[in-house]
């Protein structure tokens, strides 16, 4: 009774203080040219053009997380409400932001976005603007989440993945491979931004096993056959799995008054 008591208690304290999508404070500035964070330390290249059509952006090391937070979705809009509309714009992270002056660095599609009907090169005026933004899940209708094999990959031992298409509100934090088939799993390390690697791949055709963060947990998603016996550099894979988890936050900073 007592076990079970506490167990409640647990449940409605994490209930009450549960908190998905919390709004923060901030400033925003944005780049000129696109490529700057398309080419930016989460490591996609061209291909981060496709994850949000070209509303991207570089985040503080809050945000980018060693490269975890690479592929994380937010809602940022200004508080200048002359010029800005208020539902904002959507963006992905694809760089870091080494300057602490501003939360975000936008693309410069994203930084128009977030303006009312013809103001567009009114905020692009203003160079910086304070905004408030909150995480929110990532959505890729009709798409899995993908590994792409990097070209550094060199068969038979050593292999390079970047995860593209990461759907939710999660963070994977480590990474499993082995051969289709068998429970010999060798792990991977995060190379840097949205890439891993391991200099021990297994033979065959490849599966692989994602924790990602869930709730105030995490769990396993296994990709059971992802890459074939004679994979390619620089070819994409469907994985067969998506990642819908909400990973949650505590709301002892969260503000939701003005969203």
């Amino acid at each position: 009774m007592a076990l079970f008591i506490c167990f409640l208690s647990l449940l409605l304290f994490s209930s009450a203080t549960a908190c998905d999508r919390c709004l923060y404070q901030s400033k925003a500035a944005y780049f000129s040219k696109a490529n700057a964070l398309s080419s930016g330390a989460c490591g996609y290249g061209s291909l981060a053009l496709g994850l949000s059509g070209g509303h991207l952006a570089a985040g503080v090391s809050s945000l980018y997380k060693d490269g975890a937070g690479c592929g994380a979705c937010f809602q940022i809009r200004c508080n200048n409400s002359t010029l800005c509309s208020s539902k904002g714009t959507n963006v992905t992270i694809t760089d870091i932001n080494h300057n602490n002056q501003t939360g975000f660095v936008l693309s410069t599609r994203a930084f128009m976005a977030m303006a009312n009907h013809g103001m567009g090169q009114h905020i692009l005026k203003l160079g910086t603007v304070e905004v408030e933004y909150k995480r929110i899940p990532c959505e890729y209708k009709n798409q899995n989440l993908a590994v792409r094999v990097e070209e550094s990959s060199q068969k038979p031992n050593y292999l390079a993945i970047k995860l593209l298409y990461q759907g939710g509100q999660t963070e994977i934090v480590a990474i499993d491979v082995a051969q289709v088939g068998t429970s010999n799993w060798n792990f991977m390390k995060r190379n840097h931004g949205a890439v891993w690697d391991t200099s021990r791949a297994p033979n065959g055709a490849l599966q692989f096993r994602f924790v990602v963060t869930s709730g105030y947990d995490g769990k396993w998603i296994w990709a059971k056959t992802v890459l074939p016996a004679d994979w390619k550099s620089g070819v994409v894979y469907d994985s067969g799995v998506q990642i819908n988890d909400i990973a949650k936050e505590g709301c002892f900073h969260c503000d939701y008054s003005h969203w």
